[in-house]
């Protein structure tokens, strides 16, 4: 069975400072995190890459990785833009947020037709994840409900930034199955307790709770339920038009409440590390040249 990597590229990167986290040289021989990303994935069974990228960004990232990758493995490029709305909705006047991770995915409808997972490109996610979602799309398992998907399970204690705060979606299961992702803003730990920005979240959630991390197995009918759901999202945006976005936990949470989807949680030990903040640099090249000490990838990734 074909199986396809949709990464997430198009983020601005505004707290980066400088440049484009997304394409900063972290590996020993300036490999970046998507390099391992697909490395990872295609070593799990993905034959299949679709970057989700600014047009304004094209030719750099190209340059950057692009070029390199379409030699390992199939590639190909869609645009996120926040112009492409459906017909009969505009954006609203003075806004220049993005829709959000929801509209991304949405973007690769024409390109995407296997079963896929969904990742950001500035975060690492280990191998476990990669080989654990892949054999569940493969396995073609069908839940109790009209759609069914997959989350990679990370701990949250494992995907902490020691520089600031971050977002997560904070998970409650039951019986390996996803009862709610609630998205959650302002994360940190102090003392082995969390803190967040949502009290109610802060009263019970502890470091050793699971987290989305936008890691998403699903099938290509998903997309087109992003699309009809694009259009109500859309319809409802009068609260905040200049912020409000589209976002997969909060969609597949609205998924939950109306038990259109089963989510089967697939947990990973793995330590995520990311760019949150460019004081993360430092650490994740620590990292993965420690990664490459120990022999989990090797020191020339493509042997290019």
């Amino acid at each position: 069975m074909n199986t396809t990597l949709v990464i997430m590229a198009a983020g601005i990167g505004s707290r980066f400072g400088e440049g484009i986290k997304q394409l900063a040289k972290m590996g020993p021989n300036g490999e970046i995190i998507m390099d391992y990303s697909i490395y990872d994935a295609k070593e799990a069974g993905f034959n299949k890459v679709v970057f989700i990228i600014r047009k304004d960004i094209e030719e750099e990232f190209k340059s950057v990785i692009g070029d390199r990758i379409q030699k390992h493995i199939d590639v190909e490029y869609v645009f996120q833009d926040i112009n492409d709305v459906p017909e009969g909705f505009s954006v609203p006047e003075g806004r220049t947020k993005p829709w959000g991770t929801g509209q991304a995915v949405l973007c690769a409808k024409e390109v995407v037709k296997d079963p896929f997972v969904v990742i950001n490109a500035d975060d690492y996610y280990g191998k476990e994840a990669y080989k654990k979602l892949h054999d569940f799309l493969v396995s073609n398992e069908k839940l109790d409900a009209k759609y069914t998907m997959g989350m990679a399970g990370f701990v949250l204690k494992n995907t902490l930034s020691e520089n600031g705060t971050v977002t997560r979606g904070i998970c409650k299961g039951e019986n390996g199955l996803l009862k709610t992702v609630i998205e959650t803003k302002g994360i940190k730990e102090e003392n082995g307790k969390i803190l967040c920005d949502d009290p109610e979240v802060e009263a019970w959630v502890k470091p050793e709770d699971l987290v989305s991390m936008n890691m998403w197995a699903a099938y290509p009918d998903f997309i087109d339920y992003l699309e009809q759901g694009f259009k109500e999202f859309l319809s409802n945006i009068d609260d905040d038009p200049m912020k409000k976005e589209y976002l997969l936990p909060i969609i597949v949470n609205g998924m939950l409440e109306e038990k259109s989807v089963q989510v089967k949680i697939l947990e990973t030990n793995d330590r995520w590390f990311g760019v949150t903040y460019k004081e993360d640099k430092e650490a994740v090249q620590n990292s993965f040249k420690e990664l490459v000490e120990k022999g989990v990838y090797p020191e020339n990734l493509w042997n290019d």
